[in-house]
């Protein structure tokens, strides 16, 4: 099968996608009967192209990299995204615009209206899934349409397809993990003697931190993860208010050297549970035993522990970032687009 493929949104995950296809795609055709087309690119700041029979995805990318896609000679030049979504012949919206925790917008636009137009969404976008998961799902049930989110808790990590798939039938009562890679190279790096600013800098320059690493260091980040697994996982439409949140901004050089001699270590950990009927959620700094599973995923790594009846507790790790690592979330949930369609 065959799919015409649009991108809203064409940074570094949106780049990353479309090297892996070029890369993979006899790999795809022939192991999974999987074929692609691009048909459109809308970016705010790189212009926006559409060819319903196709555009060249290695001259995409080195377009991309001048910021200037409209270099590139096309039928059709600047859709604004909700003209591509409605009018283009995409099967699948790839929607990788900016995070917005505040009102999910317009990612969560997007995505209403793609379901709208009949057409399936594929999107590492957390503010759509943190602020109105539950309601998207739906939405997209009713239409008809596919609905994936794997890369907005862990990347191509596999968190939620893991819950959801690899352990169906179990009921999972927590989940807890290092859901930032930002502030766990931090704390892996006060640990080796660090202070907290040298730390944060040392992340800027690797390209870990934003140069306003606020929705990281204060914890902002976990936060809409946390939402993403309360709505996603446990079933419970959480926001925000509901979820008690702490970044690490106050931890110490000394905070760091007590909890060693002490036997333990620092984590900012996202947590979500089941008490007395409801669903809970927090995202704090603690100092986890170093027996913890957690205790040992150090730098930009992130982790998930989920605790269950059938398996008890159940550890993944792997990276919750990157260019190609994401990307890989948006082909998985492609390829889960395609399986569900009876390819």
């Amino acid at each position: 099968m065959s799919y015409n493929l649009a991108f809203i949104g064409f940074g570094v995950v949106g780049q990353g996608l479309t090297e892996i296809l070029l890369d993979k795609k006899d790999y795809l055709k022939e192991r999974y009967d999987f074929e692609w087309n691009i048909v459109a690119v809308s970016d705010l700041h790189k212009g926006s192209i559409y060819d319903p029979e196709g555009l060249p995805a290695d001259k995409l990318v080195s377009a991309a990299k001048d910021d200037d896609l409209e270099a590139l000679t096309t039928p059709e030049a600047g859709w604004v995204p909700f003209k591509v979504i409605k009018e283009s012949n995409a099967d699948i919206i790839i929607e990788v615009t900016y995070t917005n925790l505040d009102d999910g917008e317009p990612a969560t636009s997007h995505c209403r209206a793609a379901f709208n137009a009949g057409k399936h969404v594929v999107t590492t976008n957390k503010g759509p899934v943190a602020l109105f998961g539950a309601e998207l799902i739906k939405m997209a049930k009713d239409k008809g349409v596919q609905f994936r989110y794997e890369g907005t808790v862990m990347a191509g990590t596999p968190a939620i397809s893991l819950a959801l798939e690899g352990m169906a039938g179990c009921e999972i009562s927590k989940i807890e993990g290092i859901m930032n890679g930002t502030t766990n190279y931090i704390l892996t790096q006060m640990e080796g003697g660090m202070d907290y600013d040298s730390a944060l800098k040392r992340a800027q320059e690797l390209g870990y931190a934003e140069a306003d690493p606020t929705g990281d260091v204060e914890g902002y980040d976990a936060m809409g993860k946390v939402l993403i697994l309360a709505s996603t996982v446990m079933g419970a439409a959480l926001t925000a208010r509901d979820v008690d949140c702490e970044g690490i901004t106050e931890i110490t050089s000394e905070d760091i050297v007590k909890a060693g001699e002490e036997g333990k270590r620092w984590k900012l950990i996202g947590s979500v549970w089941k008490e007395g009927g409801k669903v809970l959620g927090r995202v704090r700094p603690e100092k986890v035993e170093l027996s913890h599973p957690l205790a040992s995923v150090m730098g930009a790594t992130n982790a998930l522990t989920y605790t269950t009846d059938n398996l008890h507790q159940v550890t993944l790790v792997g990276p919750g970032a990157g260019r190609k690592e994401t990307g890989q979330s948006l082909l998985a949930d492609m390829l889960a687009v395609h399986g569900a369609l009876g390819g």
